[in-house]
């Protein structure tokens, strides 16, 4: 008996023991000591764990088959299947609203009043198309005058936007949602945002991290230093006042949100086909035909059976159905989240309208130069630098505009942002990743990848008249100028000598709409589009990189 009273002391002992190393561990673990020197890291821990930004959902990212399985009506050719990975995003539950977008137009219009001529390009470049309503033989000056502005068509998804809108709209979204998030957490002062920004004194998200002082036209009461950082520093032991460093908010602090932008291809056919719906560990059991599963676009479920799945054109002068029951709900576009959610948990992938993506179209998917990520359109910049060696800011006399081939005028750069220029050979040389700026022809477009292209002949070794006529990809070239007068002359290309229609500023839009049949809803079709057009059936949502662990979760085993 004795035996076991000490047995059972030397336990207790051995336990406490235990449990005392395993507290002195965690206290260990969770101060600011470093991992890699041992030394005490001063400073507030930063948020490591990426929030999700408004109006975005997750995909986690995996490999899928890309492309056509199945037999190709139209003899495209355009999408054979390919083996790519996509790393982890986020993507807009739904498409961009009417109600989204003048948010939009009431900021620029509020920021830059149309009314000053300095300004008038601003607002008027970044307002829909509404006239792509009209058709000659159809009565439709009710979506024309109606479908942007009405509150019944708020949450209708945005249309008449252009390529070079959408993007442009991407890039608005990212400083208002990172200008919130910094008000927020008190760098910026409260209600700055709409209190205190004009056209010389705006919030711009580059700006901000490269230049803080220079936000807000160099603004400081609007500009905040951290809260815990607001005392003023004491001098040393000789004397000087050392200036504080990290008070303002930085990548480092893990609190500012990546960019809003145009889901790449690769991401929105990934997004839109769902297959994690129908895996079997790490295999998935065949390929959808559309975002659900099935063959079919009605419902087989037996509360829902036989209303249709999405909305798109049934047969020749059948937008919708027979009225009542059997219709699916819409002639035009449809409210969002009107039908069901694929497995991702994202709205109207398929019908409704067709949707933007970023990529520059070209027949081929080229998987043997690269299966993860897959983009084509990449064109690499660098900040501008000015004669002070500081950043160059954009202003009111530096804005970058463009004249699209319809003459419409659109600014591409705002003031408070930083002026961007390409990569020179101080980024490429010696790399074996990239060797130029511009990398939208590599492979399909340059002159290696035509047929004129002599082995050991050089891009430039052709003078530039030789060359236009020697292009994998001979298109129209329309030409808009300006005369002296400051009228606008259009110069229509006549030429009989032209082969295509594909360049390098036409874009891939995906997903079917409204005026598509059925088949055009598969995820694997794509078609493309010149990029300063704007159509009543294309729209866009946007996406974001994830930063961090794939997976939002940690894995379990499944049984």
């Amino acid at each position: 008996m004795k035996v076991n009273k000490f047995m059972t002391l030397r336990l207790m002992l051995s336990m406490m023991m235990v449990l005392g190393f395993a507290s002195c561990s965690k206290k260990s673990s969770s101060s600011n000591t470093s991992r890699a020197t041992g030394w005490n890291v001063n400073g507030k821990k930063a948020s490591s764990k990426q929030e999700a930004g408004p109006g975005l959902v997750f995909v986690e990212g995996g490999t899928f088959t890309m492309g056509k399985v199945q037999d190709d009506v139209m003899h495209d050719w355009n999408n054979t299947p390919t083996q790519q990975h996509i790393q982890s995003f986020y993507m807009d539950e739904t498409e961009v609203t009417n109600f989204m977008y003048l948010e939009y137009l009431d900021y620029l219009k509020s920021v830059f009043p149309p009314s000053d001529e300095r300004y008038k390009y601003i607002y008027e470049g970044a307002s829909p198309d509404t006239l792509v309503w009209r058709n000659r033989l159809g009565y439709n000056e009710t979506m024309t005058n109606n479908y942007l502005r009405h509150p019944s068509y708020a949450n209708y998804p945005v249309v008449g936007v252009n390529w070079i809108q959408a993007v442009e709209f991407s890039k608005w979204r990212t400083d208002r949602v990172n200008e919130a998030i910094l008000e927020k957490k008190g760098f910026l002062k409260k209600d700055a945002k709409t209190d205190d920004v004009t056209a010389e004194s705006s919030f711009s998200t580059e700006t901000y991290l490269l230049a803080p002082t220079l936000t807000y036209g160099g603004s400081e009461d609007l500009v905040l230093k951290r809260k815990d950082a607001r005392k003023a520093p004491k001098p040393g032991k000789d004397g000087n006042v050392t200036e504080e460093k990290n008070v303002y908010a930085q990548r480092s602090s893990g609190i500012l949100l990546p960019e809003y932008r145009l889901p790449t291809e690769a991401e929105w056919e990934y997004a839109a086909a769902a297959d994690v719906g129908q895996r079997e560990y790490n295999i998935y059991k065949g390929q959808k035909k559309y975002p659900w599963a099935g063959e079919y676009t009605r419902s087989g479920k037996r509360q829902t059976k036989g209303d249709q799945l999405a909305n798109f054109k049934q047969g020749n002068g059948d937008y919708g159905g027979i009225a009542g029951w059997s219709d699916d709900g819409a002639d035009i576009t449809n409210e969002v989240k009107k039908y069901p959610a694929n497995d991702f948990g994202l709205y109207d992938m398929a019908g409704n309208v067709a949707e933007w993506v970023a990529d520059v179209y070209r027949p081929i998917v080229d998987n043997e130069a690269n299966d993860f990520n897959y983009f084509r359109g990449n064109r690499y910049s660098k900040n501008k630098i000015g004669k002070d060696g500081k950043v160059e800011i954009v202003t009111l006399e530096t804005m970058k505009k463009d004249t699209l081939s319809n003459g419409k005028i659109i600014v591409r750069t705002l003031p408070g942002e930083i002026a961007q220029m390409p990569v020179d050979e101080n980024e490429t040389y010696l790399r074996q990743n990239f060797d130029k700026s511009d990398n939208i022809n590599y492979r399909d477009g340059d002159k290696q990848s035509s047929k004129y292209y002599d082995f050991g002949m050089s891009e430039s070794s052709d003078d530039d008249k030789t060359s236009a006529t020697k292009k994998m990809y001979n298109s129209p070239k329309h030409n808009v100028t300006t005369d002296s007068l400051g009228a606008m002359v259009r110069k229509y290309d006549r030429s009989s000598a032209r082969t295509t229609l594909i360049n390098d500023n036409v874009r891939v839009y995906k997903g079917g709409s409204w005026r598509d049949r059925a088949y055009w809803l598969d995820p694997a079709q794509r078609r493309y589009y010149p990029q300063d057009m704007a159509t009543d059936y294309i729209g866009f949502r946007c996406a974001m990189s994830r930063v961090g662990p794939k997976a939002e979760r940690k894995r379990s085993a499944r049984n």
